[in-house]
């Protein structure tokens, strides 16, 4: 036999139908899901090796038995068993999530396909049923969402305290600093010459004061952040401090597919704010560009100046408060930031963070 022969031979044998004693030994073999067969009333008439597996019932345990079995009482008084293959007669097949018994009454979250199995003249012969144990990924998800839950809290609780504290210093101290200005020049207008020259130094100094004191509730509470969303919070940003006070050329470019939540929203601009901060004080640039974007389920953002780009260096020393904190809140939040650079051609501070929709909290057990 020649060698195109033996190869021919061979995928007619390949693509020859599956006996029926090795796709049985097929089904037996599978662990991670359970497969069985139900009669066309709901009793159980097969039984695999994951199906054993998953919800701990033997063959000779479980074969005779209906299928409502694995159904919480809750679900079995709502006639929930009957009413799935009811659906999966009238549509071919029914998917469903939810809470499911194993053989020594413990629940597990379960993933199950029920397919109506019919002859070839339509008869309906039973029903073709797969369960996965998604018990795992449920819990994940619950852990995904309680460390979302915890970091929204995190973010709220610092907001509040960040507003406190600006109010606390525009009321209290900075209205405290404007009197003694205010004393500062009336007394500069009555003493000799000799004394007010330098009274209007101290006045000048208080006043220096006073509007670093404004800058500095400015960073604590931005206005606009949490009643206008993340775009217009950061245009008024770029606007009022890049552009008017630091007197420093931008570009804001943004594609956002739905608006973040106000936590994601405060995140950003945190971490944008004091991205900023570095250019201004550190990259000795003319200009910076803002970009976000929605990108595989949250929003990348990009801080990219045209400053000396000063290296990082190898020991991290470089490694300062504001760096530390545009890293942590990206990560708390359960993304990713970097920085990098190229001497002579600027700083791009890059980070992503999810931004999930509300999804319901499924209930306990």
């Amino acid at each position: 036999m020649t060698r195109e022969a033996r190869e021919q031979k061979w995928v007619r044998k390949q693509a020859a139908p599956l006996s029926e004693t090795a796709f049985t030994l097929l089904v037996q073999g599978v662990l991670d899901y359970g497969i069985f067969m139900l009669d066309p009333h709901g009793y159980i008439i097969s039984w695999n090796a994951g199906a054993e597996r998953i919800k701990g019932y033997s063959a000779s345990d479980i074969l005779g038995q209906h299928f409502s079995v694995f159904y919480p009482p809750e679900d079995q008084e709502a006639g929930k068993p009957q009413w799935e293959l009811e659906t999966a007669v009238a549509d071919g097949r029914l998917e469903d999530e939810g809470w499911r018994v194993r053989k020594d009454g413990s629940r597990f979250w379960a993933n199950v396909v029920i397919t109506a199995l019919r002859d070839e003249n339509g008869v309906l012969q039973g029903f073709g049923k797969v369960t996965r144990d998604m018990s795992e990924r449920r819990a994940a998800q619950h852990a995904l969402s309680e460390r979302r839950r915890l970091f929204d809290h995190l973010v709220q609780a610092q907001e509040t305290e960040r507003r406190r504290i600006a109010w606390d210093v525009h009321d209290d101290s900075i209205q405290a600093m404007v009197a003694v200005g205010m004393r500062l020049e009336l007394l500069a207008e009555r003493v000799p010459e000799t004394y007010s020259a330098e009274l209007r130094r101290l006045d000048t100094s208080v006043r220096e004061a006073i509007g670093r004191l404004r800058s500095l509730t400015f960073r604590l509470h931005p206005p606009g952040i949490d009643r206008h969303g993340l775009v217009d919070g950061l245009s008024s940003h770029l606007d009022d401090v890049v552009g008017v006070s630091w007197g420093m050329a931008y570009s804001f470019d943004h594609e956002l597919e739905r608006e973040p939540t106000p936590e994601t929203a405060i995140t950003i601009f945190r971490i944008v704010q004091e991205a900023l901060l570095n250019v201004h004080k550190h990259a000795r640039a003319s200009k910076v560009d803002i970009q976000v974007r929605s990108v595989d389920g949250g929003i990348v953002t990009r801080v990219m100046d045209n400053g000396t780009g000063a290296p990082m260096s190898q020991d991290g020393s470089r490694e300062h408060f504001g760096v530390i904190e545009m890293r942590e809140r990206a990560e708390t939040a359960g993304g990713w930031w970097s920085m990098y650079s190229r001497p002579g051609t600027g700083t791009t501070v890059e980070f992503w963070v999810p931004n999930p929709a509300a999804t319901p909290t499924d209930e306990a057990p």
